[in-house]
C-alpha cells in the first residue's frame, strides 16, 4: 500500500508540473493584458503600460515568467493580479465561497443519485424505473442558466409571494397527492390490488396532511414539535436497522429504538443550550451523539449482535440529531422571515448584507441564499449518478456470484447490500472522486446566474482580463484536487472490493 502511494505521488507530481506548463502558456496567450491600457490617452497610457508590464513581467519570455511563478508558488506566494491585488487573498475568499456553494450540492447529488439508481435497478422496467429514466434524461438536457432562471421565478419570487398568504389550493393538493400515490405504488412489489391499496392510502394521507397544514397556516410559523420528532426518530431506527441487518435481528432494533428515545429526551433536556448555540457547540453535540449511540449499540447488542447494533444505533442517533436540528431551524423561521421583509428565499449573493441574528436565524439566511444554486447543481448531477449507478447495478446483478448467493439461501436484502451494492459502487467510486475534485473549481455559469463570487468567477475574471495569476491559482486548487482524489479513489478500491490488492 505504501509503495503504491509513493509511486502514485511521484507520477502525479510530474503530471501536475507538465499540466501547469501547458495551462500557463495558454493563460499567457488567452488575451492581451494591455488592451485596456492602450485605450488611455497620452501620458496615462504610457504610465499604465509600464506599470502593468513591470507587475506582470511582460518584458520577460514566457518560459522565464513560468519559472518566476513556480518559484513564488513553492514559497506559498501566488503573486498579484493585473491590478496589484494579492492573489492569495482572492483565492482564499473564492475557495471559501465555492466550498459553501457546491459541497452540499455534491453530497446531496451523490447520496440521492446513488439511492435512486439502486432502487431503479432493483425495480427494472417498472413504472418507477421508466419515470426515473425519463426525468434523468430531462435533467441531462437542461442548461443550467435556464434551470436557474426557472428556480428564481417559481421557487423564489412566487414562493416568497405565496408566504404572505400560505393557503394551498385544492388543485395543488390533488396533484401532489396523485404524484405521491403513484410513487408509493411503484415502490411496492405485489399484485395489482396491493399496489392500488398503496396508491389510495398514500394519496389520502398526503391530501390530509396538506389540508391540515393549509388550514392551520403552518407555513407562517413552522415547526415539528416533540411528537413529530419522536415519530421521525422511531421511523429512522426501523429504517436503518432494516438496512443494516433486517428487522429479524431484535437486539439491533432495540438498540436503535433506545437511541431514538434518548435523543428525544436529550432534546427536551438541552432546550436552554439549543436556544442560541454556536457552531462549536453543535459540532460537540454531534460527536457526543455518535459516542453515546455507539455505547448503546455496544452494550445492548451483546457479543452476538454488536456488529449490527452499533451502526444501527449510530445512524439512528445522528438522524435524530438532524431532525432536532431541522426542528430548531423551523421554529426560528417566522422571526427570520420578518427580519428580511418576508422574502426568505434569496436570488442573488451568498448572504444578506449586514445581517445579524441568532445562530438559527443566520443558518436560515445561509440556507435561503444556498437553496436555489444548490438545487440547480443537484438537478444537473443527479442524472449522472442515477444512470451510472443503475447501469452498474444491473451489470453486477447478472453475475454468477450473485446467483450463487441467492442459491445458497441468503435473503434478498443480504444479497443486495453485501454483494450487489458493494460491487456495483466500484465504478461509481471513480466518478465520485473526479466530481469531488472538479467541484472545487466552482460552477462558472451557476455563480453568474445567482451572483456568487467564487472559484468559477476567479477563473472567468482571469480569462477576461488576460491575467495568468488568477488562472494559475484556480489550476493549483482544481488540478491538485483532481490528482489527490483520483489517488484516493484507487486506494478506496481495495476497501470496496477485497479482490483488489494495491500491493
Amino acid at each position: 500500500m505504501l509503495a503504491f502511494i509513493v509511486r502514485r505521488l511521484f507520477v502525479s507530481i510530474w503530471v501536475f508540473l507538465i499540466a501547469s506548463v501547458v495551462i500557463f502558456f495558454l493563460a499567457v496567450n488567452v488575451r492581451d493584458p494591455l488592451s485596456e491600457a492602450r485605450q488611455l490617452p497620452g501620458p496615462a497610457q504610457e504610465s499604465a503600460i509600464a506599470e502593468i508590464t513591470e507587475r506582470m513581467h511582460l518584458d520577460e519570455p514566457t518560459i522565464v515568467r513560468y519559472f518566476l511563478w513556480l518559484a513564488d508558488v513553492l514559497t506559498g506566494d501566488l503573486g498579484v493580479n493585473r491590478q496589484g491585488q494579492d492573489v492569495n487573498a482572492m483565492l482564499e475568499g473564492a475557495f471559501t465561497a465555492t466550498l459553501q456553494l457546491v459541497t452540499g450540492a455534491t453530497v446531496l447529488a451523490i447520496v440521492v443519485g446513488i439511492t435512486i439508481g439502486v432502487v431503479s435497478a432493483l425495480r427494472q422496467y417498472t413504472a418507477l424505473d421508466q419515470t426515473v429514466t425519463f426525468v434523468a434524461f430531462i435533467c441531462f438536457s437542461l442548461p443550467v442558466f435556464w434551470i436557474g432562471t426557472l428556480l428564481k421565478q417559481f421557487l423564489a419570487l412566487d414562493f416568497n409571494d405565496w408566504l404572505a398568504d400560505p393557503t394551498i389550493s385544492p388543485v395543488f393538493i390533488g396533484g401532489i397527492s396523485l404524484l405521491t400515490g403513484m410513487a408509493c405504488a411503484s415502490l411496492i412489489l405485489g399484485d395489482r390490488r396491493t399496489r392500488l391499496i398503496s396508491f389510495a392510502a398514500s394519496a389520502a394521507a398526503m391530501a390530509a396532511l396538506l389540508a391540515v397544514l393549509s388550514a392551520t397556516e403552518w407555513f407562517t410559523d413552522p415547526g415539528l414539535g416533540p411528537v413529530v420528532v419522536a415519530l421521525s426518530a422511531a421511523a429512522g431506527a426501523i429504517g436503518f436497522t432494516t438496512l443494516v441487518r433486517g428487522l429479524e435481528w431484535q437486539r439491533p432494533l432495540q438498540a436503535a429504538l433506545m437511541t431514538a428515545g434518548v435523543g428525544v429526551v436529550a432534546m427536551l433536556a438541552l432546550d436552554p443550550v439549543l436556544d442560541d448555540p454556536d457552531l462549536l457547540t453543535i459540532g460537540g453535540l454531534a460527536v457526543l451523539t455518535a459516542a453515546v449511540s455507539a455505547g448503546i449499540g455496544w452494550y445492548w447488542g451483546g457479543e452476538l449482535y454488536r456488529q449490527a447494533a452499533i451502526p444501527s444505533a449510530v445512524l439512528t442517533g445522528l438522524f435524530t440529531g438532524a431532525v432536532i436540528f431541522t426542528d430548531r431551524m423551523l421554529m426560528n423561521f417566522d422571526n427570520y422571515s420578518a427580519s428580511v421583509g418576508g422574502r426568505p428565499i434569496s436570488t442573488v449573493g451568498a448572504e444578506t448584507p449586514n445581517y445579524e441574528g441568532t445562530f438559527w436565524e443566520s443558518g436560515l439566511d445561509s440556507f435561503g441564499h444556498l437553496a436555489l444554486p444548490t438545487l440547480a447543481l443537484v438537478l444537473l448531477s443527479l442524472a449522472s449518478y442515477t444512470r451510472y449507478t443503475r447501469a452498474s447495478m444491473l451489470e453486477v446483478m447478472n453475475q454468477d456470484y450473485v446467483r450463487t448467493a441467492r442459491a445458497k439461501g441468503l435473503s434478498e436484502r443480504a444479497v443486495v447490500t453485501r454483494h450487489v451494492v458493494r460491487n456495483g459502487l466500484i465504478p461509481i467510486t471513480t466518478l465520485v472522486a473526479y466530481d469531488i475534485g472538479a467541484i472545487l473549481g466552482g460552477a462558472v455559469v451557476t455563480e453568474q446566474v445567482f451572483g456568487w463570487s467564487a472559484m468559477g468567477s476567479l477563473l472567468f475574471t482571469g480569462i477576461e482580463q488576460g491575467d495568468p495569476m488568477p488562472i494559475m491559482a484556480f489550476f493549483l486548487v482544481t488540478g491538485g484536487a483532481v490528482v489527490v482524489f483520483n489517488m484516493l479513489a484507487d486506494i478506496a478500491y481495495a476497501f470496496v472490493d477485497p479482490r483488489i490488492r494495491l500491493s
